[in-house]
């Protein structure tokens, strides 16, 4: 399973951290000089969760911010609330 979250599509991005060296020319010096340029990556905050996805309860990753907006529907924690429901459709 790949680390993007299934609901919002958040990845791992790629970038870069410049590091810098010498004194800026308005505090008086002759400028700031890129020392290093190193490639990084950016990871997604992601969570393994039970959720239910078209109605089954199943293990999906999906980032703190969808947990956040309230996209993540958890399942029943017990049995019995399903078969209530199963009751009530097969009597309705």
């Amino acid at each position: 399973m790949p680390r993007v979250c299934f609901f919002t599509g958040r990845r791992t991005k790629v970038g870069r951290k410049i590091r810098y060296r010498g004194k800026p020319k308005y505090q008086g010096g002759i400028g700031l000089k890129v020392t290093a340029n190193d490639k990084r990556r950016f990871k997604a905050n992601l969570h393994t969760v039970r959720a239910v996805v078209e109605g089954k309860p199943r293990r999906i990753k999906v980032s703190a911010k969808a947990i956040k907006q309230g996209l993540v529907v958890k399942p029943l924690k017990r049995k019995y609330g399903y078969t209530r429901q199963q009751k009530l459709q097969a009597a309705g």
